[in-house]
């Protein structure tokens, strides 16, 4: 143990860090632990075992991002950064924290994705799928939709940032995505719309891990099953698409029957099909305009 006030090194704060984050119950204590010492250093994780030992000074900023690490407050949320695909967006209370498991919907609309002109994302929160979609396909033109107008000011911050970057930029819309002249002047021409909405039943609040309760519930729960903005990005992707358009919409995994019987009794779509995650759940619908 190192002495009040003397400098600490860094592979012994990381053992201390993650023994206190795995008795707290984080899944993955030790990754923590180094996310959260690399953000306080701004330096990247694995340059970690190459810095000096800890001031005091540092030393006690740690202990502060462990300590509230420890009492559920989202890693994301602490470092001030999510990956998603090969980006790592901005993030922080107001806005809903990309999940991994989103990632699939661009390997899912892969093959439209490339070579499409027109993409929107519905609910784009951060601006993760729309950004992640100018990113790997630039010749599309992106238009990402959020209604919130503190998840907007975090989706105009990463687009900035993205664009300052060098990739193309998107066009950012403060809209509900239920209105009925959304977009209106692009009606029938895009190939592909994405949409990872709100979908989770209200009926399971209870059940969910702690770091949900920092996500904003607005983006998040919609209503007892979950469903109750379906129906809104099911019409207002139906109006947008081209015929035989795409659209790929991330949904609860206890909606494997539910989100395609709703998609295919909203009518106008075909060969309406619902895929899993990495993990077996049914977690997307797929869905071709008619």
């Amino acid at each position: 143990m190192a002495e009040p006030g003397a400098p600490t090194a860094v592979p012994a704060a990381l053992r201390q860090a993650a023994d206190r984050l795995a008795a707290a119950g984080v899944c993955s204590p030790r990754v923590d632990a180094e996310l959260l010492l690399a953000a306080l250093l701004a330096v990247p994780r694995g340059w970690l075992l190459l810095q000096p030992p800890l001031t005091p000074e540092q030393a006690t900023g740690y202990a502060e991002l462990v300590d509230r690490r420890t009492t559920g407050v989202p890693l994301q949320h602490l470092t001030g950064r999510a990956p998603f695909r090969h980006l790592e967006l901005a993030v922080g209370p107001g806005v809903f924290i990309p999940r991994p498991e989103t990632e699939l919907i661009l390997e899912l609309a892969g093959h439209r994705l490339a070579g499409a002109r027109l993409v929107a994302d519905l609910g784009a929160g951060s601006g993760a799928i729309a950004l992640a979609v100018a990113n790997e396909y630039p010749s599309t033109s992106v238009y990402a939709v959020e209604q919130d107008p503190v998840a907007v000011r975090w989706l105009r911050r990463n687009a900035a940032d993205r664009a300052a970057a060098g990739d193309p930029p998107i066009e950012v819309l403060q809209a509900d995505i239920a209105e009925p002249d959304l977009l209106a002047e692009a009606e029938g021409s895009f190939d592909v719309v994405l949409s990872n909405p709100p979908y989770v039943p209200e009926a399971i609040r209870a059940e969910l891990a702690v770091e949900v309760g920092h996500d904003p519930a607005g983006a998040v729960f919609a209503g007892p099953d979950g469903l109750a903005l379906m129906p809104a990005v099911l019409r207002t992707a139906g109006r947008l698409l081209r015929p035989d358009g795409l659209l790929v919409v991330e949904h609860d995994a206890s909606q494997g029957e539910t989100m395609p019987a709703l998609t295919r009794a909203a009518g106008g779509w075909q060969a309406v099909a619902d895929r899993p995650d990495l993990a077996g759940r049914p977690r997307f619908v797929l869905a071709y305009r008619g």
